[in-house]
């Protein structure tokens, strides 16, 4: 699935003093990779014996998703694992708008229908519209699911100039103004009884890019949850969710490491910033992971809907909270809002904390953020 956002690489630093050979573990796509072996103590002073694997998949929602867990045996990790891959593989069909599947309502379907009549869909969809939709009208419009037809625009002349650099050019004002006329959230009509979603006008389309990755990883999560693990840890592109960790060699938190959104390419990437938690949601958005060049000046993906052109107060932000979700939407909202009026919204929810790197590279934390950074 193509997204309006893309989260920085963050690397699992399960070895503080190893970061780039963890990052090397997580990034294995082959077989599942069995670590550690490690005896945990329960209450009752039993020790149940703790192995760590690690797998990743690559062919939904447009990224890498690697999940690691600690498990008495393989077998109990393949559970958890088939649960990660089946859940993002069903919800990535729901959340596309790209594609269609037959027997699927997903968002193409509710697009397609724009101006035609309402579409029944999954609940998971449906929720993931509600929410989307709840937050623009509640919070700020400047992540704005309905902005489909301008995000399309850009999305468009992006991959042709990624295809052909030297004939790259930008949208007109004139095509951005006329596919910003089709994006009233207020016409995203949501009937919850019906379970159905319609859009009044015809030119309409939904891109749940800001908040779909999120709001699937923790879906995801959660079902893991129910299916008995404990001590796992989930990255989907850069959308990271850690459960419990293991007490090992006296470090019972994961170690999350933000990228330095300064390094590109084949450069080593070691972290601005390493973030120690569990039960955390972590997400970053920036401006070099999805660009393309013109004229010697580079156009990223994240869209401020008052311009119609890509925002360029930061380099990147990273969102800390309990739920994915919430994480994904925040982190797009305050890379297109100033330093400012971003806090002033993530003041309005709890045990949500921000970083800020600038464009000329100065970084800002939340004071709850700093209490997440310490050794």
């Amino acid at each position: 699935m193509k997204r309006k956002i893309i989260s920085l690489l963050m690397i699992f630093v399960f070895v503080l003093t190893s970061c780039k050979n963890n990052q090397d573990n997580v990034n294995q796509s082959e077989d599942n990779q069995k670590e550690t072996t490690q005896n945990i103590a329960t209450k009752d002073n039993t020790e149940i014996e703790y192995e760590k694997y690690s797998d990743t998949f690559f062919d939904v929602f447009d990224t890498i998703i690697s999940f690691t867990a600690y498990t008495q045996d393989k077998e109990e990790y393949d559970k958890y694992y088939t649960v990660v891959k089946s859940e993002f593989e069903r919800l990535h069909k729901l959340y596309t708008h790209f594609d269609e599947y037959e027997g699927i309502n997903n968002v193409k379907t509710i697009n397609d229908n724009a101006g035609v009549e309402p579409v029944k869909v999954d609940k998971d969809l449906f929720d993931l519209i509600k929410f989307s939709k709840e937050m623009t009208e509640k919070y700020s419009d400047k992540t704005d699911m309905a902005f489909g037809p301008v995000l399309d625009v850009w999305h468009n002349y992006r991959e042709e100039g990624m295809k052909n650099p030297d004939s790259a050019k930008v949208p007109t004002e004139e095509e951005l103004k006329n596919a910003s006329t089709h994006t009233d959230i207020k016409k995203v009509i949501l009937n919850e009884e019906d379970q159905t979603v319609f859009l009044e006008e015809k030119g309409m389309a939904l891109d749940l890019g800001a908040t779909s990755k999120g709001f699937a990883s923790q879906i995801v999560m959660d079902k893991v949850k129910e299916a008995g693990c404990k001590y796992a840890i989930l990255s989907a592109g850069g959308n990271i969710i850690a459960l419990e960790r293991p007490n090992i060699e006296g470090r019972d938190k994961w170690a999350i490491g933000v990228q330095d959104p300064d390094v590109e390419g084949e450069e080593e990437k070691q972290p601005i910033e390493i973030i120690r938690g569990n039960n955390l949601s972590i997400v970053t958005s920036g401006d070099y992971q999805r660009f393309y060049t013109v004229d010697g000046k580079r156009y990223a993906h994240i869209i401020d809907p008052e311009t119609l052109q890509p925002a360029e107060k930061f380099k990147s932000v990273t969102i800390i909270t309990k739920d994915s979700g919430l994480a994904d939407y925040l982190s797009t909202t305050l890379f297109i809002l100033d330093q400012e009026k971003g806090l002033e919204l993530l003041n309005k929810f709890e045990d949500a904390e921000a970083m800020w790197v600038d464009k000329d590279g100065n970084i800002k934390q939340t004071e709850g953020f700093k209490e997440y950074t310490k050794n």
